[in-house]
């Protein structure tokens, strides 16, 4: 279960690859927001390609695939980013993909989740990634669908249909740890994608759109409160589906805009990655249950 959480969720990449390296055969992917693009991607076969052209991303490079509007119930449509996933992947549909793959949106007008499991892989993707105010909502086989991460940031459930022996999750909310945030080894290349963002939301286009009491740009403070409530939700959800490992990424490790820090998003997912699995694999020893090896999923 690939977790929603922006830029972080290049952790996924670490973490599948960790996973690989191991051994293990992942026959189920669910995911929300970021985690259903990469799941979508590795279930498509596209992960080489998108690892090789997200870690070559700089800052301002992103920020030219964002295709601009000024209605529609966000700044950006998504038609460039799509366009371009499309190109590293190709077109396919997820009832074709060698292994069971569901991404999770969310109905906004009927208050409720939306799992996608056949039809296009790339509608369901761009329907679980409308961030909201962010991304316009996607209307999509008669719904208007937004980020699933935002009634499900961790989907286990729809896993469960799917026998294998070890559940993992990443949750890109973690706990804030006070040595997590990266370095930022290069100087910024211009405004960051918030900064921008503010001359196309309303009121955004004078002053830096700061509320007076705090200082914090009103985009921070969005984005923030999202993340909050996710990971509320993330600890409800975890409480009840008690997956066999949860790999947990500090939210402080990056801001949720920066995707030009791929490299060491992936770095850092597949330590900590290595990290649980290792902590799984001695518990099974000491309890005397056999290798969790080459038969497993996820």
């Amino acid at each position: 279960m690939l977790g929603s959480g922006g830029a972080r969720g290049f952790a996924h990449i670490g973490v599948i690859r960790e996973l690989q390296s191991r051994g293990y055969d992942i026959r189920a992917v669910s995911g929300s927001s970021m985690g259903a693009v990469v799941g979508g991607i590795y279930a498509a076969g596209g992960l080489d390609a998108y690892e090789t052209w997200v870690t070559g991303l700089a800052q301002g490079d992103l920020f030219r695939l964002l295709d601009w509007t000024l209605s529609g119930g966000g700044p950006i449509r998504g038609a460039l980013l799509m366009g371009r996933l499309r190109e590293l992947v190709g077109e396919c549909d997820i009832e074709h993909l060698p292994l069971d793959y569901t991404a999770v949106a969310v109905d906004i007008e009927r208050g409720r989740e939306v799992w996608f499991t056949d039809g296009s892989l790339f509608e369901a993707m761009r329907a679980s990634m409308a961030v909201p105010s962010i991304f316009t909502p996607h209307s999509y086989r008669g719904r208007m669908l937004v980020d699933g991460g935002v009634l499900n940031p961790v989907p286990v459930a729809p896993t469960q249909r799917t026998l294998t022996d070890l559940t993992v999750v990443v949750d890109l909310n973690g706990e804030v740890v006070a040595s997590a945030a990266l370095q930022k080894a290069a100087p910024d290349e211009g405004p960051g994608l918030f900064a921008r963002l503010r001359g196309y939301l309303p009121g955004g286009g004078g002053g830096d759109n700061r509320p007076v009491e705090t200082g914090i740009a009103m985009s921070a403070v969005l984005m923030r409160s999202l993340e909050t409530m996710q990971a509320a939700i993330t600890r409800q959800h975890l409480a009840a589906f008690w997956p066999d490992v949860v790999i947990s990424v500090p939210k402080n490790t990056c801001a949720f805009h920066e995707f030009h820090l791929a490299t060491p998003l992936i770095a850092i997912g597949r330590q900590l990655a290595a990290d649980a699995l290792d902590a799984c694999e001695r518990s099974r020893a000491s309890n005397g249950h056999s290798p969790l090896r080459s038969d497993r999923g996820q």
